[in-house]
Parts: structure tokens; C-alpha cells; sequence
């Protein structure tokens, strides 16, 4: 079945989204039960990662089925994980059950996840993944089709894949990046396509303390090259960037403080042309499910 020739657009993604590992760490009775509490906080979005935890459309139907409103976005579905078809199918699927609920962000990944876990092949990101969001435009789907337009968004750091964000895609996820980032992504989409960065945070005044949170959540990503240039490019040096980061590095990528410093940095995002912001709370222990934080989170940015 082909879609109708015209589609209700999906009502606006909203300001502020939650970002989380969380849920994953959780067996999915607490899961759902964490998911529904998080939506009558209040939160617009919840985004949910995919590498080597659950699998992203199996998991947006799970969090799309367990709440009633709340927009569920891939951060980011990695394209190496699946097909275009598939892709493109599973989102028809979650838009005509969930209309204007999915966002479907995807990304090139990384090449040791690709080639080390999956056995495939990693090469020229941009070329790829242009190629996969128009091989997923032509996918044939012969199901029932959703009335309601699908968005997605790609994981966008450097200029090219920012300039393809807003050709082929609704806009862009960067990830760990500043707000002098987010001014420059939107000088590079223009006006309309969302961005939406996330912001890393740790709700805590001892220095020695956050940093020592931000830097155990940090050291898997500045091993990985395209974070690595990516931070070169947003004007860090080596030095900030080896060795577990440097205190300027940390505390320019992850915000610390009380919770009032902590939600200006995220509001800095959208004073920089962010159309919604991925709030990533870092708990001080890896298993932990900061509920009350979250909640906490919730009435300082949405109230």
C-alpha cells in the first residue's frame, strides 16, 4: 500500500527531552513502569540508545506501548543494525500506530561496533548514509500506511553530515557537543529542521566530584576517532582530549553544578538555535535509575 498523497504533519517535538541509558539497565517490567512515571513528569521526549542493548524498534514499541503521549526517539539507531527497508517499514509501522510519536534518529556509528561486533563493513560515513536515507525513501511497503508524515534525524557532527541532515533528513542529533556547536549547526540547517543536542549533566558542587562522574561516562567516547575529531573541530586541543579529558574539556561537555547551573547550560542550547534539547543526567553510579532527579529536572526546565 502506498502512502496517501498527503500527510498530517506531526505536531511540534516540544523543548525538552530525556536522554537515557537508564531504562536499559532495568529488567522492562521496571522499565515500562520508570517510562510512565517520566511521561507525567512532564518531559516531551525520551530518547534511547542502541548499540549493543535493546534493539531500537523493538524497544520504541515497548516505550510507545507503556506511555500516551510521550514521543519516543532513537539516539540513534545505528544504519549498520538493519537494512533501508527494514528501517523505513519499522517506522511506517510505529507511525501508523503512534502517529506523531516516533522519531527515528539514526547514525553511521562507529567502525569498531560495526566491524568488531556486527562483521560489517564500515567506510565513507557521508556517501553511506546518504545513499541509506534514499534507499529507505524508496522502500516499498505494502501494509497499511500511517496518515501522519514520519520524522527522522541523523547523528550530525561535522558540516557535510549537518548540510545532509537538513537535505535528506527532518534535521540533526549532535551529540556531545557545546552551544557554540548547536549556533553553528543551525547557521548550517537553516531555520526550519530540528536540532536537537544533547546536553550531558551531572548535579553536583564539588568539583572533584562531577568531574570525576563526567570522566567515567566520557571514557568510552574519547577513544572513538569521530568523537575525537569532532572535538578538535569544536576547538579542543589533544591535550583537553587525552588522558580522560582535561578540566576545561569536562566542564565545557558536561555541565556540573547546582540545578540552576545545570539548566541554564541546557537553555543555552536553545538561546543558540536548539529546537529541543536531550537532557542526559549522569548518575554517580552506572546501574542507578535517578528518578527523583529526573523529577527534579523536570520542574526546573518545564515549569
Amino acid at each position: 500500500m502506498t502512502e496517501p498523497d498527503t500527510l498530517a504533519e506531526p505536531p511540534p517535538l516540544g523543548r525538552f527531552g530525556l536522554w537515557t541509558f537508564a531504562l536499559d539497565r532495568q529488567p522492562w517490567s521496571r522499565a515500562k513502569e520508570a517510562a510512565a512515571e517520566i511521561e507525567q513528569m512532564g518531559w516531551d521526549a525520551i530518547w534511547v540508545p542502541e548499540a549493543t542493548n535493546r534493539n531500537a524498534l523493538v524497544n520504541s514499541t515497548l516505550l510507545l506501548g507503556a506511555t500516551d503521549q510521550l514521543v519516543v526517539a532513537t539516539g540513534i539507531a545505528p544504519i549498520h543494525n538493519r537494512d533501508a527497508v527494514a528501517s523505513a517499514n519499522g517506522q511506517r509501522t510505529l507511525d501508523e500506530a503512534f502517529p506523531g510519536r516516533f522519531l527515528f534518529g539514526l547514525g553511521v556509528s562507529h567502525q569498531w561496533l560495526v566491524e568488531d561486533v556486527r562483521g560489517g563493513h564500515y567506510t565513507k560515513p557521508l556517501a553511506t548514509m546518504r545513499a541509506y536515507l534514499e534507499a529507505m525513501d524508496a522502500a516499498p511497503f505494502s501494509a497499511y500506511a500511517p496518515s501522519t508524515r514520519g520524522r527522522r534525524v541523523i547523528a550530525a557532527l561535522g558540516p557535510k553530515m549537518l548540510e545532509l541532515a537538513g537535505s535528506h533528513a527532518d534535521g540533526a542529533h549532535p551529540y556531545l557537543t557545546t552551544p557554540e556547536h548547536t549556533a553553528s549547526a543551525r547557521s548550517i540547517l537553516g531555520a526550519k529542521p530540528i536540532l536537537a543536542p544533547d546536553q550531558k549533566l551531572v548535579i553536583e558542587t564539588d568539583p572533584a566530584e562531577a568531574r570525576r562522574v563526567a570522566r567515567m561516562h566520557l571514557a568510552g567516547y574519547l577513544a572513538q576517532p569521530n568523537y575525537q575529531n569532532s572535538f578538535l573541530r569544536q576547538g579542543f586541543t589533544r591535550d583537553d582530549i587525552d588522558n580522560g579529558g582535561s578540566n576545561r574539556f569536562i566542564d565545557a561537555i558536561v555541565a556540573w553544578g547546582t540545578l540552576e547551573q545545570v539548566c541554564a547550560r541546557v537553555r543555552a542550547h536553545l538561546d543558540a538555535g536548539a529546537s529541543h534539547v536531550a537532557v542526559q543526567l549522569l548518575p554517580s553510579n552506572m546501574g542507578d535509575l535517578p528518578l527523583a532527579e529526573y523529577r527534579l529536572l523536570a520542574d526546573a526546565l518545564l515549569r
